[in-house]
């Protein structure tokens, strides 16, 4: 066992894969080239660039998807005294995004199969202080839409989407971002698109459009006439100039990450039906854009090693509950967040697999489940 997987080890599957060609160097120089490095024509053509994918809502580019989740929650009023609803089963800034508006995030369990807000929790959790629910389409998964916008709907309350990880992802054919009031999308650079850093925030109407505009620019729409506090949150030429380039490619990259989650999936059935591993599912509703590739193993911690001494690059999203970090520390039971955290593990699923390296993963899964289920 040790020998083949020394025979892996000698080449590495990567976790994630940043692909950055000439066409973003040529990009980039050409606005160094111009002087205007700053907010400008990049940033707009990105805006109206992006706005097709998200059924033609005004776009406000930003410095970065938690930004972008910050400035939407402001610009639709979530500040003191509001309760917002979040999973505590994602990246900490879903959470803090609400907390730094003065906004109390109130977590609530998942569903356990797609690990996305479970709507009967969400319901549960409702109270007369309660503003807003912020799904996450988590792992590029979209969230039940169907569920949650009739929550919304029923209580008044405004949906905030954090689809900083699904872009192009769509529930019953509609693009996710066009389901709430704002919606947050993240640029960074392990996500299934990159500007270097950066983010987008996708607003149903153009006066919230305008809000958000007023908060990433210190408050002001024309120069030294600030209209209320606002942030330098802005998003500059250089990274808007990637980020074209980037989009233009997404869709294709989108096409090869539901490839290579297909081709896991199809042949990864009869190990992990022996060896205890669940496979990622898929909503009848749903298109997912696969950010990542996400199993859950009661064996988690073996079978990472195992990968990691393959040559396999995986990694836990995530091993702790926000709710339990210091920043928060909330004594709080959430079991199937609780038990996500102790099983996923995420396989690598990016556009710069080859088949190879699809194979490598696909081998060396098998050979640690079966080699861990007989240790066991």
């Amino acid at each position: 066992m040790r020998s083949e997987l020394g025979e892996l080890r000698s080449r590495t599957v990567p976790a994630t894969g940043v692909l950055i060609g000439p066409e973003e160097r040529a990009a980039v120089d050409r606005v160094l080239a111009s002087g205007l490095l700053a907010q400008g024509p990049e940033v707009a053509a990105f805006e109206t660039e992006f706005a097709p994918y998200v059924g033609e809502r005004p776009c406000v580019a930003v410095s970065s998807g938690t930004s972008a989740l910050l400035l939407g929650l402001l610009a639709i009023g979530i500040g003191p005294g509001d309760e917002v609803i979040v999973p505590s089963f994602s990246f900490a800034a879903t959470a803090n995004a609400v907390a730094l508006t003065g906004a109390r995030p109130v977590f609530v369990d998942i569903e356990p199969r797609h690990f996305c807000l479970d709507p009967a929790a969400v319901r549960a959790a409702i109270t007369p202080r309660t503003a807003a629910i912020v799904p996450v389409h988590l792992f590029g998964h979209p969230a039940n839409m169907d569920a949650l916008s009739a929550a919304a709907a029923r209580h008044g309350l405004a949906l905030v989407e954090d689809a900083a990880q699904a872009h192009l992802a769509s529930w019953r054919g509609r693009p996710v971002g066009t389901f709430g009031a704002v919606a947050a999308f993240s640029f960074y650079p392990t996500k299934n698109m990159t500007c270097g850093e950066g983010g987008m925030v996708v607003c149903a109407d153009d006066a919230v459009a305008r809000r958000v505009r007023l908060l990433r620019n210190q408050g002001m729409e024309t120069r030294y006439a600030n209209e209320v506090v606002g942030y330098n949150a802005r998003m500059t030429d250089l990274h808007a100039a990637i980020g074209r380039v980037q989009l233009r490619r997404l869709p294709g990259w989108t096409a090869v990450r539901r490839a290579n989650a297909a081709s896991l999936t199809g042949s990864l059935r009869e190990p992990a039906l022996r060896d205890g591993i669940q496979l990622p599912a898929v909503a009848r509703s749903a298109a997912p854009v696969w950010h990542q590739y996400t199993v859950r193993s009661p064996h988690r911690d073996e079978l990472l090693a195992g990968l990691s001494a393959a040559g396999v690059q995986a990694n836990v999203y995530y091993p702790t509950p926000i709710h339990r970090l210091p920043a928060y520390d909330l004594d709080l039971e959430l079991p199937r967040t609780a038990a996500a955290c102790r099983e996923v593990l995420s396989l690598p699923v990016h556009p710069a697999l080859s088949s190879t390296d699809l194979e490598q993963i696909v081998t060396a899964v098998d050979m640690v489940g079966a080699a861990g289920a007989v240790a066991r």
